[in-house]
This record gives C-alpha cells, sequence and structure tokens, in this order.
C-alpha cells in the first residue's frame, strides 16, 4: 500500500520503516464475499452429516425440519452480525464485538480458545477429511494408510499456507474456483434426486414423522450436527477491513450466501431420502458416496472427488477467517506483537497464517482433535450468544449510533434464546464431565490474561525474538482501516 525505505540500523521500526500507513487491502468484493461465506460453509458436513441428524431425530420429515431449522437459525445469525458489522467497522468477528461491548477479559478469553484450539482444529479436521477422500481412490477396497492420509492433510494445510500468505486476490480466487466445483457437485445429487422422484420413489416420505424423537437433548444434539454443515456463516465478520463498501457487500452476501446454501442443502437431504432407505442412510458411512454407487453407478467416483473439493475449499475459507482473529487479537494487545504484523510487499498478516498453520499441523500429526472438535462445538454457541447480546444492548442503549443496516429485534432475541437453548440443553439432558474441561479450558486462559495483558509483562528476549522474526519474515506494524 504504501512506500518503503530502509531503516537505520537498530531502529524500533524493524526491517523498515513504512512512511505510510500499512494497511490490509480491500480487495474482497460482493462475488468474493459470498464465496467466502458459502465456500467455508459448504464443506464436508453436507455429504456426512446428515446420517447423524437422522440417527438422532428418528425420521426423515424430522431431519428435513432440523436442517431447514439450522439454516434459518444460521440466517437470524448472520442478519445479527450483519448489523454489528456496520456498527464496528472492524475485522475479527466475534472477538472483535466481545471485545468493543464486554472489555478485554471475555475478549481475550474467546481469542485464547478459538486461537489456540478452535480455529487450528477446525483446519485441521478438515483437511484431514480433503485427505481421505483424495487417499481413498488410491486404496480400492480397503481403508487408506494413516501415514498416507496425514502427509496429504499436511500438504494441504503447508499448501494453503502458502497461497493466503501470498496474496488476498489469490486465496479469494481460489475460493471463487471451488465454490462453482462445490454448487456443481450439490446441484448433480439435487438433479439427481429429482429424477429419481419423478420415477415414484417416493417411499421414505410416506409416514415422514414415524419415530421421530422429541427429548430436548436429543434435538439439541441433532443440531449441532446439522450446524456444524453452515459454520462459517459469520468468517465474513473476520474480514471486514478487506471487504469493498462493508456498509452494502457484508449484509448483501449473507442474504444471498446463506439461503441459496440452505436451499441446497435441503434439495441434497431430500435427493438423499428419495434414493437411499432410511436403514441405509444409517448403515452408510458416507452419505454421498452410498448415494453415488447407487444413483451414478460407474461414475461414483465424482462423489469422492467432490467431497475432496468441497473440503479443501471450506478449509481455505476457515484458515482465511481464522488467521485474522490471530491478527486482529494481537493487534489489540492479547496476543504477541508479532503476530499483529503484515507483510510489506504481500500485504497478508502472514505470522498469524503461519501461527495457525504450525498450530493445525501440530494437530494433524498428534491425531487428537476429533474430540476437541466435537467437544468445543457447543462452546462456538457461548460466544456466539454473548456477541449477540452486545448487539442487543446497543439497540436498546445506543439507538443513536449511525448504521446501514437494522435487523428486527426480534430476530437477535430469537437467535439468543436459541443459542441459551443449545449450550444447556445438552448438559442437562446428556451431562458429561468433558464439558467441565472444555469450561475449565476456557477460564484457564486467565493465568495468561493478568502478566501478559492486564500487567504487560513482556520479557526482553520476547521483544528481541520479535525485531528478528520481524527481519526475517519482513513484516511491519499495521494500522485499522475503518473506512
Amino acid at each position: 500500500m504504501g512506500k518503503e525505505k530502509p531503516s537505520r540500523p537498530g531502529s524500533p521500526a524493524g526491517a523498515n520503516e513504512v512512511t505510510e500507513a500499512l494497511k490490509l487491502k480491500r480487495e474482497i468484493g460482493l462475488t468474493s464475499a459470498v464465496s467466502l461465506i458459502a465456500g467455508t460453509m459448504i464443506g464436508s458436513g453436507i455429504f456426512m452429516s446428515p446420517e447423524w441428524v437422522l440417527r438422532h431425530m428418528g425420521s426423515p420429515g424430522g431431519s428435513l425440519v432440523v436442517w431447514a431449522a439450522c439454516g434459518l437459525l444460521a440466517t437470524f445469525g448472520a442478519l445479527s452480525y450483519a448489523e454489528l458489522g456496520t456498527l464496528i467497522k472492524e475485522s475479527g468477528g466475534d472477538y472483535i464485538y466481545i471485545l468493543r461491548n464486554f472489555g478485554s477479559l471475555p475478549a481475550f478469553l474467546f481469542a485464547f480458545t478459538s486461537v489456540v484450539v478452535v480455529r487450528p482444529a477446525s483446519v485441521a479436521a478438515v483437511s484431514l477429511s480433503f485427505a481421505e477422500y483424495t487417499v481413498a481412490p488410491f486404496y480400492p477396497g480397503c481403508s487408506s494408510p494413516e501415514v498416507a492420509v496425514k502427509c496429504t492433510a499436511v500438504c494441504c494445510i503447508l499448501l494453503l499456507t502458502l497461497v493466503n500468505c501470498l496474496s488476498v486476490r489469490l486465496a479469494t480466487s481460489v475460493m471463487n474456483l471451488f465454490m462453482a466445483a462445490k454448487l456443481l457437485a450439490l446441484l448433480v445429487i439435487g438433479v439427481g434426486g429429482v429424477v429419481v422422484l419423478t420415477q415414484g420413489q417416493t417411499q421414505s416420505f410416506q409416514n415422514a414423522f414415524h419415530n421421530t424423537k422429541t427429548g430436548a437433548g436429543v434435538i439439541g444434539i441433532a443440531f449441532y450436527q446439522g450446524l456444524w454443515s453452515f459454520d462459517g456463516w459469520n468468517n465474513l465478520n473476520y474480514v471486514t477491513e478487506e471487504i469493498k463498501k462493508p456498509e452494502v457487500n457484508l449484509p448483501r452476501a449473507m442474504l444471498i450466501a446463506i439461503p441459496l446454501v440452505t436451499c441446497f442443502y435441503l434439495l441434497v437431504n431430500v435427493s438423499y431420502f428419495a434414493a437411499i432407505t432410511p436403514a441405509e442412510l444409517l448403515s452408510s458411512g458416507a452419505v454421498a458416496i452410498t448415494w453415488g454407487n447407487k444413483i451414478l453407478g460407474h461414475w461414483a467416483w465424482l462423489m469422492s472427488l467432490s467431497v475432496a473439493l468441497s473440503s479443501f475449499g471450506s478449509a481455505n475459507g476457515t484458515f482465511f477467517s481464522g488467521g485474522r482473529v490471530c491478527y486482529i487479537a494481537a493487534r489489540e494487545g492479547h496476543m504477541p506483537d508479532i503476530l499483529s504484523m503484515a507483510h510489506i510487499r504481500c500485504l497478508t498478516p502472514s505470522p498469524a497464517l503461519i501461527f495457525t498453520s504450525v498450530v493445525s499441523l501440530i494437530m494433524v500429526v498428534s491425531g487428537n482433535f476429533s474430540q476437541i472438535v466435537n467437544l468445543f462445538s457447543f462452546t462456538a454457541w457461548i460466544f456466539y450468544g454473548i456477541t449477540v447480546t452486545g448487539l442487543l444492548y446497543l439497540k436498546i442503549k445506543k439507538p443513536e449510533l449511525p448504521r446501514s443496516y437494522k435487523v428486527p429485534i426480534l430476530i437477535p432475541v430469537v437467535f439468543l434464546l436459541t443459542s441459551v437453548y443449545l449450550v444447556l440443553a445438552p448438559i442437562i439432558d446428556q451431562p458429561q464431565i468433558e464439558f467441565l474441561y472444555v469450561i475449565l479450558f476456557i477460564f484457564s486462559g486467565v493465568v495468561f490474561y493478568f502478566p501478559f495483558v492486564h500487567y504487560k509483562c513482556h520479557p526482553t528476549c520476547l521483544r528481541r525474538l520479535t525485531l528478528h522474526l520481524q527481519l526475517l519474515l519482513e513484516v511491519a506494524p499495521t494500522e485499522r482501516d475503518m473506512n
């Protein structure tokens, strides 16, 4: 963005003294914004989760209701976040909204949980899903070797790191390309289902609600399975400072992407039930593969390819936004300073992206991520509820603040009540000691907050390390861009 000139030896600015403000470029237009949301949402979930939603709900009709409700809930959340994004025009999503509304400590606990575990675990999980479906065709009739799967996942993460560090435009181009491929795959499944329905295969829809389960905890867990496929609906808020005309494109992209994905998901689920009986679906390890074997015949390999492409595109979107959480938290003083810097030529938050990559690689190699992802899924809804509570506070206490978009107050209220239900229902109905461990982990962040953030205890060795890394990575501090 700005011109640079060499700094004097020993200059505290590090490798370069930037004469103009160094900022991340606004490279994300409406198309890329839609691709970021939909591309992150459409991962391996829609190809795998229908089995688990059906298992918990007990009937095709109940499953379709849950999928529609998940789409509606994601839309309500996105509309609420859209107003927050036009009020607080900073990147960082939940983190920056919690920071501005509730203060430093709650925001740090969110950043600590998200940066250290949740985001890297999500990248690791989706990368391993990509690896499993990429490697599977080379080992027909048997399970893929764990080493081959993990090596492929590592290559996936390293490639995503390179792409995202080189250019925001390159990363968004990858998102756009894989978004088109994913929608095409879902369209193939949807059209295939329509063809099967026209041939009279409607057995699954006769007495569609028979055996539907109605327990509060069971429904909550079914929602978790469905909402895993909608994860990413709030990703655009993490990159607000990189969106062209965010006051226009932020709400518009959400209103396009999430209803579009919801319609595709419902169409795909109808297609699954039209081609596969509930019993077959419950015994299927991968619903899309079973559907492909039954409908596409010799072309069934297209489903494996589709899942692999979807997983890679979703991993790219998760990586893209996850690196920004780390970057913004560091810029606010909640993470080491080096993570708040951007490359002086590429204008990407490369240190934050590299950090996310390293933690994700550790989780892939250790293989202990799956239980972590499952246990932390409910914590996301804790923070979603806190974030939307902040919106209600601003709507009630500060209605005079300028905002280009307003959501009816009923929508965030419904979203907040649903968040409370999704957090409490599984704990009350099916209590597990693991939930306590997760809560303890979140609050363990207090141990790091007071010495390093509140009292600003920064060892000299850390400052020296920051300077050396700044020279090595060719990065410099950035400024906010809230225009």
